[in-house]
């Protein structure tokens, strides 16, 4: 018995040392933002930006004094967001504008009306999305998972394309993720998931997309003499709400990735927009 006990010991050290390891090393790779970058002047939207990443980047953007407009599917989200970022950063010119990105129609009627008001737009940054959606359709015929994280966001950014140009130099980061690697490639042929549906290849899918389509808009204006720097960006490791919609039978893989975002230390969201605010800043 007092053998079985100094294993069982023996096991919880190593087990400790091994967290205390990974935490050190998380804590190394954590993206941190030091920039001193002034954006007085600038306008910038952010997508999704009333929780979690977009939050704490549009809150960013207030504290250097840019227009901030936060594009929000919910208006009374996007509102409360807007008098906290207000309440924190003295900075009151940043509105919330309604935009679901899984309707073709909110993303047309979002971008006439940027493209009617704003005499200027600096910094996109396409960072909605949603992971773990069960199979469901929009009126227009689009899977909502796919249409959110990439379909909105390649119409959006096509539509203020002129007004990022009229600006520039200006800037277009497009949060995707490490995920696409395991993306098994894009099926053209299901694209509104008119074959089949998987939770995980949809998501890993939409986010190969994010980066494809990043690269080829690059491709595009290579030469033209447009200065717009265009990145696709994986944030890291994050603690937002994109697998509040996990399925029932998935909500283990929920509750691991959280053990890992606090081992991270990150349960401030405002950490994890390191790794965007890199890029969006950087010179």
């Amino acid at each position: 018995m007092e053998m079985f006990w100094q294993i069982v010991v023996a096991v919880f050290i190593v087990l400790l040392s091994a967290l205390a390891i990974l935490k050190v090393y998380l804590d190394s790779i954590k993206g941190k933002c030091t920039s001193s970058t002034d954006l007085s002047g600038k306008v910038a939207i952010v997508t999704g930006a009333n929780t979690g990443i977009g939050y704490f980047t549009a809150l960013d953007f207030a504290r250097r004094n840019a227009r901030v407009i936060l594009a929000c599917r919910d208006l009374v989200k996007g509102q409360e967001a807007v008098e906290k970022i207000r309440g924190q950063t003295g900075n009151t010119d940043n509105v919330v504008i309604k935009l679901d990105l899984s309707l073709m129609k909110s993303v047309r009627e979002f971008a006439e009306q940027i493209n009617k008001q704003e005499a200027r737009l600096d910094i996109l940054v396409n960072n909605a999305g949603m992971a773990g959606l069960p199979l469901t359709k929009t009126d227009e015929g689009f899977e909502v998972m796919y249409a959110t994280n990439h379909f909105g966001h390649f119409l959006l950014t096509n539509l203020l394309l002129g007004l990022l140009k009229k600006s520039q130099p200006s800037r277009i980061v497009n949060v995707s993720s490490m995920a696409h690697r395991w993306s098994k490639g894009i099926d053209f042929d299901n694209l509104k998931a008119e074959k089949s549906y998987s939770i995980t290849d949809t998501y890993f899918s939409s986010k190969l997309a994010n980066i494809l389509f990043t690269r080829e808009l690059a491709r595009k204006l290579e030469g033209t003499g447009v200065q717009m720097t265009l990145c696709a960006v994986h944030p890291g490791l994050v603690q937002t709400q994109l697998l509040r919609h996990l399925p029932l039978h998935l909500k283990v893989l929920e509750v691991i990735i959280t053990y890992f975002w606090k081992l991270h230390s990150a349960a401030s969201d405002c950490r994890g927009g390191g790794s965007d605010l890199n890029i969006l800043l950087s010179e």
